[in-house]
């Protein structure tokens, strides 16, 4: 399994992707979490962004299709799709992952 980071300008706007790769079954499940203060560097100015952050839950297999679709999907022009491997979950947490992400009827 994998847990992808992402921001997006406002709430809706990710809760509006979330739910299309949550239905599209590319993600098991998305948390929101607004209130993120962002500073970079963009285009060769320092920027200073409220954002949302949001935590994707995803097998390994599916991690070139949803960044495919996620990039699809996000109105930032380069949007942050940062990937890690869990290490470990609970038992009961981890089979339901699998199962959210599996076809339907399969």
């Amino acid at each position: 399994m994998l847990i992808v980071f992402t921001t997006f300008a406002s709430e809706d706007a990710a809760a509006r992707v979330v739910r299309t790769l949550v239905e599209e079954r590319l993600a098991a499940c998305g948390n929101l979490l607004p209130g993120a203060r962002s500073i970079y560097r963009w285009e060769g100015r320092m920027a200073d962004e409220r954002e949302v952050v949001v935590l994707l839950k995803t097998r390994k297999q599916d991690w070139a299709a949803l960044q495919s679709r996620l990039h699809e999907l996000h109105p930032y022009e380069t949007p942050e799709c940062l990937a890690v491997r869990v290490a470990a979950g609970a038992p009961k947490y981890m089979a339901w992952l699998e199962q959210a992400l599996e076809p339907e009827g399969a």
